[in-house]
């Protein structure tokens, strides 16, 4: 969590998290103290959530705070150079890891001073295979004299479960974890003595360095849940005990040349155990493509124990060549669900899906992004939801992402690193069980607004869709929402009435709850699905939706793509201006991990930054010459890489 030069000793750390249904507010403070005779610097690197919002930074600093602002980008980025172009500090970069981003700023601390810093974020905990992870990346680097981390959870629905995991909690740490769950409470305390952090009796390093995790559920009496609070309301559907669909999968498979190596080797001994795992009333058939495509079998086939066994032999056979004909490949997917259900080959009530690995970018066939984005809505028509996984970094995962948004799915990156089979089954096992097809949670028109995207193509089990909204209705005494979903063996209709009083009444008692979280909960869910939106919009319409994400941005003060969190202290100071930014998955700023700028040469700071604003992604291996230029630049500057 802190680098530091020698003398700079952080003497407090305290990671403070109150989670009320599912969203979270997490705190974290650091106290450190200069005790040498001259200035020193100081960095203070957190790892954050990839889905949470920063809502706020302060700096305390001998005795006097300086609070951030949100500002949009543009505005804050030019707050920024002016600062930088005076001769002062710069102040924070982001970088992106598998499911943290990167917040980092350097700080001069005065002799005999002291510092606190102070990080708010807030995320909507997400549901997988069951449980709710409030994750936690721990990394001092140091030390601490006081060491803390608490989680206080509050669930209307009742607590069934609490684990707590930590990838650095041995024999002597793992007993220091309290933790209790009691009707709809939940508290998790951890807090190691300074003797008890070290990695050995008299060692000056610290055990307390990678993930902690806690995870939870909630009881399930009842499918859904619906709550109200301050004129908003929050719906939260999971059923139970819901017989499985069977499930139609197209896997598309990049073998091109680039797969070579590691790559390969590990997309096949994930694909042998995914094909394993098929039921026998599942079907399925396997797509390869490099410069020509190749089908295991002409069409979608049952999931017999014998079939399973010849895709495996299959499977083991494969071998990569030739460039990217992405379109063909994917194309080929989706018209052999196409012709699946048209010639009825597969259940009526089923649940089909494409599921397509790649590494790189089309340069054979269709080459042209958008026409191949169009292609696969026309071909798919909303029927089939597409899950684009992209391997490494070699390709534009924007595109992936695009892909997936216009046809009812979502891009995942795979990571290339020695555990990518098991990201890929990760993934695969978070599909394998669809419960529900062409979910629609409804909601009385006259008497609410602004609700959150409502219809779902699939339900998986062991995960949640959350829907919230506004009501216009200050008199409304009670909500009803139905939902109406296709299940395995006939259509199914949910239905929940929340009263508007006693949901209230029920959360004026928790103290540490904040009482607006619903009308956050919205606001966050509004700003990534209007975000989501405008990434695959055109013309008027993403220009609507940007302005609409950018407001609420800044009316609930979210650290978004949209917007910057300015720290300023007086021009007269000599200290560093602070810019916190929300990184894009796949943009230059997103894909370069654990850069650090103290003092960044002016015009590689310039050069940089006005990439980082564009909202064209960019990427070393496509550099045009004036990229070329800025890069060498930026190389050449004064900076150091961790």
């Amino acid at each position: 969590m802190w680098g530091h030069e020698r003398s700079i000793e952080i003497y407090w750390v305290k990671i403070d998290c109150s989670v009320t249904s599912r969203f979270s507010r997490n705190v974290i403070t650091s106290r450190a103290v200069n005790r040498a005779n001259v200035s020193k610097e100081a960095f203070f690197d957190v790892e954050l959530p990839k889905t949470a919002f920063i809502t706020n930074f302060t700096m305390t600093i001998d005795g006097v705070t300086y609070p951030g602002t949100i500002k949009e980008k543009e505005v804050a980025q030019k707050q920024y150079q002016k600062a930088v172009s005076s001769g002062r500090t710069a102040g924070l970069v982001k970088a992106s890891g598998r499911k943290t981003e990167k917040f980092s700023v350097s700080v001069n601390v005065a002799a005999a001073s002291k510092i606190t810093f102070e990080l708010t974020y807030e995320e909507l905990l997400k549901r997988s295979f069951g449980k709710y992870e409030l994750f936690i990346k721990v990394n001092p680097k140091q030390l601490v004299n006081k060491f803390e981390i608490e989680a206080n959870i509050f669930e209307p629905q009742g607590i069934s479960d609490l684990e707590v995991e930590g990838t650095f909690l041995n024999n002597e740490l793992l007993p220091l974890v309290q933790k209790s769950y009691s009707g709809k409470k939940a508290h998790v305390l951890f807090s190691p003595t300074i003797d008890q952090q070290r990695t050995c009796d008299n060692c000056t390093t610290s055990l307390l360095q990678g993930d902690f995790l806690i995870k939870y559920d909630v009881n399930r009496d009842i499918p859904s849940n619906l709550q109200i609070v301050n004129g908003y309301f929050v719906h939260f559907f999971a059923p139970k005990n819901l017989a499985h669909l069977p499930k139609n999968v197209a896997f598309v498979i990049d073998v091109s040349g680039s797969m070579w190596g590691s790559k390969i080797r590990q997309a096949k001994e994930a694909m042998i155990k995914i094909v394993e795992d098929l039921k026998e009333d599942d079907h399925f058939n396997i797509i390869l493509f490099e410069s020509e495509v190749r089908k295991w079998k002409d069409g979608i086939i049952k999931a017999t124990p014998e079939n399973v066994q010849e895709a495996k032999y299959f499977i083991g056979n494969i071998t990569e060549s030739g460039l990217t004909n992405f379109n063909g490949g994917l194309m080929a997917g989706i018209e052999m669900l196409n012709n699946a259900h048209k010639l009825k080959i597969v259940p009526e009530r089923s649940a089909s899906l494409t599921i397509m690995l790649s590494d790189g970018e089309a340069n054979v066939g269709e080459t042209d992004q958008f026409r191949i984005q169009e292609n696969a809505k026309n071909a798919s028509q909303g029927k089939y939801p597409l899950y684009s996984l992209g391997f490494g970094y070699n390709l534009d995962y924007g595109f992936l992402e695009r892909l997936s948004k216009v046809n009812n799915g979502v891009a995942r990156r795979i990571y290339d690193d020695s555990d990518a089979a098991l990201q890929l089954q990760g993934f695969y096992d978070e599909v394998a069980n669809p419960l529900l097809t062409d979910v629609a949670l409804e909601y009385p028109e006259n008497v609410i607004s602004d609700v959150t995207e409502n219809n779902f193509k699939h339900y998986y089990d062991g995960s949640e869709l959350v829907v919230a909204g506004r009501i216009t209705d200050n008199d409304l005494n009670s909500i009803t929402a139905e939902v109406k979903a296709h299940g395995a063996l006939k259509d199914l209709t949910f239905t929940e009435q929340a009263d508007v009083e006693e949901t209230a009444k029920a959360f004026e008692e928790q103290k540490y709850i904040f009482g607006e979280y619903i009308e956050r909960l919205w606001a966050y869910l509004t700003i990534r699905q209007l975000l989501e939106k405008s990434s695959i919009a055109t013309g008027y319409e993403k220009g609507n939706l940007t302005a609409k994400a950018l407001e609420m941005s800044l009316k609930y003060k979210f650290v978004t793509p949209l917007t910057s969190m300015i720290v300023t202290k007086p021009e007269d100071d000599e200290e560093p201006e602070v810019v916190a930014d929300k990184p894009i998955e796949g943009s230059f700023m997103g894909d370069v991990v654990g850069i650090h700028l103290p003092v960044l040469l002016l015009g590689a700071e310039r050069c940089l930054m006005s990439y980082y604003s564009s909202s064209r992604p960019f990427f070393l291996d496509r550099s045009g010459p004036r990229q070329k230029d800025c890069l060498g630049h930026f190389i050449s500057s004064n900076m150091t890489v961790t």
